[in-house]
């Protein structure tokens, strides 16, 4: 497959991580315009009563007309982050790998952050070095509706109107009360099959 081109997001979906791993090199979008009810600032996760929605909160500008994704700031005003490292943690703590690479996560929950996009990028850097990533990326310098160098993969991005991928299943922390999760944030699969998750993507087909 050749290069694929993606929306940096918040500890994207296992279907956008498929598309990272199979791919010879992945460009990311980093010229769009932000839209709402996205994977750019939410993402799920398998909690004790199901699927949990964490949901970065965003400033709103007030001004009329889109506003780029790059210059989307974060709503500090409230402890998101607490929250969400505690919601990870009631989530996963009981599970095989959680303990291994808390450390490679837990200091992104502990600083301030600025901007989202910036902090997409950092997430995608933790994942990369806990999934021994080596496929290259890079980012846009300019947006292009109809790329011509790559493959498009940017829809992956939005939450509403998902497509369904036929994923194999594998051992969740709360399958035995509410059956297998498909397609979740790709730390249900790094948190559950830890060293194993990089073959697993790898033997997934979403085209």
């Amino acid at each position: 497959m050749k290069k694929v081109l993606l929306h940096p997001m918040y500890f994207g979906s296992i279907a956008q991580y498929v598309a990272l791993v199979q791919a010879d090199g992945v460009i990311f979008e980093n010229e769009d315009n932000y839209q709402k009810q996205t994977y750019r600032n939410r993402t799920y996760i398998y909690g004790a009563n199901g699927k949990l929605l964490l949901t970065i909160p965003i400033k709103h500008t007030g001004k009329a007309g889109r506003q780029l994704y790059r210059d989307v700031r974060i709503e500090n005003d409230f402890s998101w982050q607490t929250l969400h490292w505690k919601s990870l943690e009631t989530a996963y703590r009981t599970s095989p790998f959680f303990e291994y690479y808390e450390d490679e996560f837990a200091p992104l929950f502990e600083k301030r952050k600025e901007f989202l996009l910036d902090f997409n990028h950092e997430c995608f850097q933790a994942l990369q070095d806990c999934l021994q990533l080596d496929t290259p990326f890079s980012k846009t310098s300019k947006y292009q509706e109809q790329p011509e160098d790559s493959i498009d993969l940017r829809n992956l991005v939005f939450a509403k109107k998902e497509k369904s991928y036929d994923l194999q299943s594998y051992i969740q922390v709360f399958s035995e009360k509410h059956g297998f999760i498909s397609n979740l944030s790709i730390l249900d699969l790094l948190f559950n099959e830890g060293t194993n998750a990089l073959s697993y993507l790898e033997q997934q087909t979403i085209f």
